[in-house]
């Protein structure tokens, strides 16, 4: 069975991907669709990471990106069973321990509903402005990593010994409320493709195309099987834009639309390749038709999946 999330509107606003009425949506708008997915069967809801957007990349960015631990833990008072993944949090900005502090808290409150997906990132001059090493963000990613498998258990005073960190004698509660916080691991460079392999809970590829994902998650899988690792590893993909029904309107040509049975039947292509998991995203005019998009997504399409 594949499940499916997606990633919230309004919360960052690139314009290679969102709708026109995002611009003047706000919180009650998050509420909204937050409270619609919980209702129409969606396992998770994701929110982005960006601290900072230089000019040179603010046309195709923009700089609307709201905060991950902020906006979820906003979502997750007002919601009960959705599952609050940061897709992703560029953790290598920040302290491991500041960066645990903070998604455990997230954890605590929201009753162990927390996804921690995590990148390397790519904007330069957000990590120069921080005092990070952009050029070593693949290593630096690598070893936080660690320190956040050993700060996100369930000891109060974790331990970590590294190149770049260190830390033991240091107590943090609340600890997680889950005995273990899933950490996917986003990106689909070789580099980032084994770092999920041999270190993620999960794998969350950033737009491979169909054509290529099969041989991506052969990749994935073979990686994992030469380092011995017998666990199961949750595999994402991220879908075409969607559109349930006939749209009237234009959605562009990249679209997947059509009647529900249409759409599953495409859909199942991913969970036949090995996909666990489908990050879906609609086409939208205003809130209410995401809204609407959301319900007839959630009960006519997704019981064929």
């Amino acid at each position: 069975m594949v499940v499916y999330g997606m990633q919230l509107p309004v919360q960052s606003q690139s314009t290679l991907y969102a709708e026109p009425w995002e611009t003047a949506a706000g919180p009650a708008d998050l509420l909204a669709v937050a409270r619609a997915a919980e209702a129409h069967g969606f396992d998770y809801l994701a929110s982005c990471d960006h601290v900072a957007v230089p000019r040179r990349l603010a046309g195709p960015m923009g700089t609307v990106w709201y905060d991950p631990v902020a906006t979820l833990s906003y979502l997750a008072a007002a919601t009960e069973r959705v599952r609050l993944l940061s897709h992703v949090a560029v953790v290598g900005l920040r302290h491991p321990l500041v960066t645990a502090k903070a998604y455990a808290t997230l954890d605590h409150l929201s009753g162990g509903r927390l996804l921690l997906g995590v990148g390397a990132g790519h904007v330069q001059e957000e990590f120069e402005a921080l005092g990070v090493d952009f050029a070593r963000r693949g290593a630096v990613l690598d070893e936080t990593v660690d320190a956040l498998r050993a700060a996100l258990g369930p000891e109060e005073y974790p331990e970590h010994a590294g190149e770049r960190f260190a830390f033991k004698d240091l107590g943090q509660l609340p600890r997680p409320a889950q005995e273990r916080v899933p950490l996917w691991v986003g990106g689909s460079s070789p580099a980032a493709v084994r770092r999920a392999a041999l270190k993620g809970d999960g794998w969350l590829p950033q737009g491979d195309p169909r054509e290529k994902l099969a041989g991506q998650i052969r990749k994935l899988l073979g990686l994992r099987a030469e380092a011995g690792i017998a666990e199961p590893i949750t595999v994402g993909a991220i879908t075409e834009a969607l559109y349930v029904g006939a749209p009237g309107w234009e959605v562009g040509r990249r679209t997947l639309s059509g009647r529900p049975e249409e759409l599953a039947a495409s859909l199942r292509a991913y969970g036949e390749m090995g996909v666990d998991q489908i990050q879906v995203r609609f086409r939208s005019r205003s809130r209410a038709e995401l809204i609407d998009q959301m319900a007839a997504f959630g009960a006519e399409v997704a019981p064929h999946l």
